[in-house]
C-alpha cells in the first residue's frame, strides 16, 4: 500500500493507493475521525454499485455505521442539476445531519456529482472519495466538484476537499477494456505536464500496464497522483499553476459538450485535445514536429485516439464551446501549451485562426 498526503493551507488529507483496501474501509475511516456515531450515504452508479455496495455496506454495518445507498445511471449524463436535487433529497430522507458523510464510490462521475452533494448539502458535510475508474484518479484528488450544463462541462461546481481518497487498484480488473484506455489519457497528461521521466516510462510500460500489472498499475496511479498533489498543494483553488491541469482539457471538453456528452468518453475527448495542444504548441512556438510525434504516438500506443471523426463537429460548434471554458478571460482564448515534454505555460490570447488550423489536422479523414 502506497500513501500520499495532500497538503493544504486549512487540510490535509490521505490518499491510499494499494490492493484489497475495500474491505479495510471502516478502518481507515475511524483513522480520518469519521466514527460510527456519524451516519453514512454512499452514492454509487448502475455499473459500480452491482460490483462492490454489497461488500461495502455489510463491512460498514458490521463495524456500527448506519448506512444508505443511492445509485444514479451510469454515465456523464447523470452530472446534472436534476440528480443534485434528487440526491439532496434522498440525504434529507435518510436522516442525513451535519455530522453525516457522503461515499463517493465509483468514476470520475460518481466523485464529482457526490462531492458536490456533499458541498451543497447543509451549507457542506465531509465526504470520501473512493475511486473505481483509472480516469478518477485524476478527478477524486484535489476538490474539484460539480455538475455540467448543457452549454459546458464541470461550469456549476465548487471546490471541496474529500477527507481521504482511499483507491483500491483491485476494482480496475472489473473496468471494460475502452474505460481503462480512456483513463490513461489523465495518467500520460501527468507526465507530459511535469516530468518527462514519467513519460519515458509510460511508453516502455504500455504492454504490462494495458494488461493490468498490478505492481506498474499501482505505480503508475501513484506518480499520475503525485504530479496532482504537487500541484495542488501550491495552488488549491486554480488562481495559478494548477490550471497546467487542464492540459488537453480546452478542445476535449468542447468535444464532450457540442456531442451531448454522449459520443467521447472524458479520456479520449483529453486525448484528442493534448494532440491539438502540441500541435498548436509547435506552430506557435517554432518547436520540433518530434514533440508531436512523440506524443501523439504515446497516446496511440495505449489506444487512445488522436483525431475526431470528420463530419461529426463544425469548427465554429468547437469554438464556441471553448468560449465558455472556464480559463477563457475578457473573451480570449486560452490553451495549456508544451514548452518542451514535461513542461507546459498557460497561454492567453489565442488567435481564432490558430486554433482552426488545428481543428483542421484534428479531422481525421
Amino acid at each position: 500500500m502506497k500513501k500520499l498526503t495532500v497538503s493544504l493551507e486549512h487540510c490535509s488529507y490521505p490518499i491510499y493507493i494499494g490492493t484489497d483496501l475495500l474491505a479495510k474501509l471502516p478502518v481507515y475511516l475511524q483513522e480520518a475521525g469519521i466514527t460510527p456515531q456519524q451516519k453514512l450515504m454512499v452514492i454509487s452508479d448502475s455499473n459500480v454499485a452491482p460490483l462492490y455496495c454489497s461488500p461495502i455496506l455489510e463491512a460498514l454495518r458490521q463495524a456500527g455505521y448506519q448506512v444508505g445507498i443511492e445509485v444514479v445511471p451510469a454515465g456523464e449524463a447523470s452530472k446534472n442539476l436534476n440528480q443534485l436535487e434528487k440526491l439532496i433529497g434522498s440525504c434529507l430522507q435518510f436522516g442525513l445531519d451535519r455530522q453525516g458523510v457522503i461515499l463517493a464510490l465509483g468514476g470520475g462521475v460518481i466523485g464529482d456529482l457526490a462531492g458536490f452533494v456533499a458541498a451543497s448539502y447543509m451549507r457542506g458535510i465531509r465526504f470520501v472519495q473512493i475511486p473505481t475508474t483509472l480516469l478518477a484518479h485524476d478527478s477524486s484528488v484535489g476538490g474539484k466538484v460539480g455538475v455540467n450544463h448543457a452549454l459546458g462541462k464541470n461550469v456549476i461546481g465548487a471546490f471541496h476537499q474529500p477527507a481521504l481518497v482511499l483507491y483500491d487498484v483491485g476494482t480496475l480488473a472489473t473496468l471494460p477494456k475502452r474505460e481503462l484506455i480512456s483513463g490513461f489519457a489523465e495518467v500520460i497528461k501527468h507526465g507530459l505536464i511535469w516530468d518527462q521521466a514519467f513519460v519515458d516510462w509510460l511508453a516502455k510500460e504500455a504492454t504490462d500496464l494495458l494488461a493490468l500489472h498490478p505492481e506498474k498499475l499501482a505505480e503508475a496511479i501513484y506518480h499520475g497522483c503525485q504530479v496532482k498533489v504537487g500541484v495542488v498543494s501550491q495552488d488549491e483553488r486554480e488562481s495559478g499553476i494548477r490550471a497546467i491541469l487542464n492540459y488537453g482539457h480546452t478542445i476535449g471538453h468542447a468535444l464532450e459538450a457540442v456531442s451531448g456528452y454522449s459520443y467521447y468518453t472524458h479520456g479520449e475527448a483529453v486525448a484528442i485535445g493534448i494532440a491539438g495542444a502540441v500541435q498548436l504548441s509547435c506552430n506557435r512556438f517554432g518547436l520540433d514536429q518530434e514533440i508531436v510525434r512523440v506524443t501523439t504516438e504515446l497516446l496511440a500506443s495505449f489506444g487512445l485516439p488522436t483525431t475526431y471523426e470528420a463530419g461529426r463537429f463544425t469548427e465554429q460548434a468547437l469554438l464556441e464551446a471553448m468560449k465558455r471554458d472556464k480559463k477563457v478571460k475578457n473573451d480570449q482564448y486560452t490553451f495549456v501549451l508544451t514548452r518542451k515534454l514535461g513542461q507546459v505555460e498557460v497561454v492567453r490570447g489565442i488567435d481564432e485562426n490558430e486554433i482552426r488550423d488545428v481543428l483542421r489536422g484534428l479531422e481525421g479523414r
